[in-house]
């Protein structure tokens, strides 16, 4: 028998602050797992309406499931922040969009009428887990050249961006980066992630500490102190530690509600999920993939790209974020609607965390502007995928 589809709404999302992922960083004694609790409990903590006993997946990402990453680590942490043992979870894997994954296949059991309430997120302790740790790239990729071995590099499949583009310079990148940084400083000097960054303590050499700000945030660099930054990926490149994210450790979650759990439990949505969509280009130009995703995401929404108030792209590389905004007819170098407080340059990137940053950056943004009615959170994923998500605000 055919049932109607549920809504689905962002009750909240938060995360930790992001670490640098070195051995002196503010995470590099803290297990990955810990740094999920920590998100679990503090959505939880923060939304009391929210029966314990009635979620009903506890679902988060993590690119390399190993160790204090692996073991399914939705089940183990559901038991871990003590959510009663009824309380089932998974782990799911996109890469960098491990956490906008788990968001919309939690998502889907909201719609499906699987579900009423469901916590997702995404984890990625980079500093103890390098990205592709433990990973066997299959030799039939390069043997039968089925990808360029560009993709298995991230940032040289941006320098591939550049040469697809080659009309974006290094000089544009390296602005782009500027204007990211100075818009994530004013932000955070104007408390507007007060209600994202979850607080937590943290154990170092040095003792106990605690973990509320990001370690990634560069508001001193210039255009002038970005000149002589080294290319990692290719000699006389233009990709630079400068215009690119960084290597980070955090974790980010949302709590989904269907319309039934609003109305049952009391609870203040901030935004309703319009659609979702996930597209592939090759391997070799990932940084392409929000492209593809956000048409076929408007397509399936009905939508244009006008319609959309304010934009939510993760910024890997700022080659990739230019592509978009040039595809997309955005004002380049600084369109308003582009990460209005920032992104991933300033911020730093924990790769499965980083989708539900965007969401709920997203969600606290619509909390101060209530004029804005629909926005977009999207990201590139490694080996040449997209992701996108419209949410429509509900705080007005």
């Amino acid at each position: 028998m055919a049932r109607e589809l549920q809504e689905v709404y962002v009750v909240d999302g938060c995360r930790t602050a992001f670490g640098k992922a070195r051995p002196n960083g503010a995470f590099a004694q803290t297990r990955a797992d810990d740094m999920v609790v920590k998100i679990i409990r503090s959505l939880l903590d923060r939304n009391p309406g929210v029966p314990r006993d009635k979620i009903d997946d506890n679902i988060w990402a993590a690119s390399t499931q190993w160790g204090d990453q692996g073991l399914t680590i939705g089940r183990t942490t559901a038991i871990l922040s003590g959510l009663p043992v009824t309380t089932p979870g998974c782990a799911v894997d996109r890469m960098c969009a491990g956490g906008a994954t788990s968001t919309c296949f939690g998502a889907s059991e909201i719609q499906v009428g699987a579900a009423d309430l469901i916590v997702a997120g995404g984890v990625e302790h980079m500093g103890n887990h390098p990205m592709g740790q433990g990973a066997d790239p299959n030799p039939r990729f390069l043997a039968e050249k089925l990808v360029d071995q560009s993709a298995l590099n991230m940032g040289m499949t941006a320098e591939n961006l550049h040469d697809m583009y080659p009309d974006i310079t290094q000089a544009q990148c390296d602005e782009y980066s500027i204007i990211s940084q100075q818009k994530a400083k004013k932000a955070l000097d104007e408390g507007k992630f007060g209600n994202v960054i979850v607080p937590m303590t943290v154990w170092s050499g040095n003792g106990w500490s605690v973990a509320d700000k990001d370690e990634q945030p560069r508001p001193e660099a210039t255009l002038e102190s970005m000149k002589d930054l080294r290319y990692p990926f290719r000699v006389k490149g233009r990709v630079t530690p400068g215009n690119s994210s960084g290597l980070n450790d955090g974790a980010a979650g949302v709590l989904l509600a269907s319309e039934k759990a609003v109305k049952e439990y009391g609870l203040e949505p901030k935004m309703r999920l319009v659609q979702y969509a996930f597209a592939a280009v090759k391997p070799e130009i990932m940084g392409l993939g929000p492209v593809p995703a956000t048409q076929k995401v408007l397509e399936r929404a009905g939508m244009k790209f006008e319609d959309l108030d304010v934009i939510e792209l993760n910024e890997a590389f700022a080659v990739q974020a230019i592509v978009f905004m040039q595809e997309f007819g955005m004002k380049l170098l600084d369109d308003p609607k582009l990460n209005p407080w920032g992104g991933a340059i300033a911020f730093g990137h924990p790769l499965a965390s980083s989708g539900c940053r965007l969401v709920a950056q997203l969600a606290y943004y619509f909390a101060e502007h209530p004029e804005a009615k629909y926005g977009l959170a999207t990201m590139c994923v490694g080996l040449g995928q997209g992701a996108a998500m419209i949410f429509e605000n509900v705080q007005n």
